[in-house]
């Protein structure tokens, strides 16, 4: 099976549980992990990652180049450009920002002398691939700063994570997607069995998952719910009649326990640094109800 988790809204542990979840799961189960967040990867971290194993380049984004030799210096591409990426440097030449440039070829189309303004392909990340401490296999992704693909970066994580399962026999891939629900997340969701998504009571939260769940229904995949920090708002209760009128089964909750970011702090799942703690067990449960949808 192909798990995604997903939140809608950073912030509500959705990383931290998961990772909790994968080291609950470790030995019941061959899995291969997809941080599939390439703008703030994180997940390696929390398992323990120091040093990857194999990496790779993407390339696909474009940025556009202006000839210092050719260009008559008319002013039009700065004029035009929707992104204002077009600067004027200290010895008059039109040059492009490459960090703001999203390679749209404005420029070279408004451009009067032909040539004289192209577009070049160039790096858009990396992916990378290690082995945890704790045996399975972790595929994640960094998108370099200013450089669009994010999307294409997951797509391209889980192609390589289908490659890994094919290789080592391993029966799931659980993907670790980015907050909201833009072109990561969507690349998360597309092609999972099943979504389970993170949110915490508040009405922020609730917001934002309900927008995930969009996508999800998008993809017609069955979904679950995790509820985090539980307790911090127990007056709150829009969350879950929000799950039961959509028919969203909750998979468990976990208290608000200092215990996690304290873990975070050890480079650690809660379940492993502190297994006694109110969150890890709530963690443990829901990891026994994971194992029913896994089958």
């Amino acid at each position: 099976m192909q798990v995604a988790i997903a939140s809608g809204k950073g912030g509500v542990g959705k990383s931290s549980i998961t990772a909790s979840l994968l080291y609950l799961l470790k030995d019941d189960y061959r899995f291969v992990a997809v941080d599939a967040d390439a703008e703030a990867p994180n997940l390696g971290l929390l398992l323990g990652v120091e040093e990857w194993q194999e990496e790779r380049e993407h390339i696909g984004a474009k940025v556009a180049r202006i000839s210092t030799e050719s260009c008559i210096r008319c002013g039009i591409c700065y004029e035009r450009c929707p992104y204002e990426s077009i600067y004027i440097d200290d010895e008059g030449n039109y040059v492009v920002n490459e960090l703001t440039c999203e390679g749209c070829n404005v420029c070279g189309l408004v451009c009067p002398v032909a040539g004289t303004i192209s577009l070049e392909e160039v790096r858009s990340g990396v992916i990378r691939k290690a082995t945890t401490k704790y045996g399975f296999p972790i595929i994640s992704a960094q998108l370099d700063v200013g450089r669009p693909e994010s999307g294409k970066l997951v797509t391209e994580e889980k192609e390589w994570a289908k490659k890994a399962m094919e290789e080592l026999n391993l029966e799931h891939m659980i993907v670790d997607s980015a907050a909201g629900i833009g072109c990561q997340v969507i690349a998360s969701l597309g092609g999972a069995d099943v979504a389970i998504l993170i949110a915490e009571p508040t009405p922020a939260s609730l917001s934002d998952v309900r927008r995930a769940y969009k996508i999800v229904q998008h993809f017609r995949e069955p979904a679950y719910l995790i509820i985090n920090k539980a307790d911090l708002n127990p007056g709150f209760t829009a969350l879950k009649e929000w799950a039961e009128s959509e028919g969203i089964p909750i998979l468990g909750e976990v208290p608000y326990d200092r215990a996690i970011p304290e873990s975070m702090v050890m480079l650690k799942p809660v379940v492993e640094a502190f297994p006694e703690s109110r969150a890890a067990k709530a963690l443990r449960e829901i990891a026994g109800r994971m194992k029913e949808i896994l089958g």
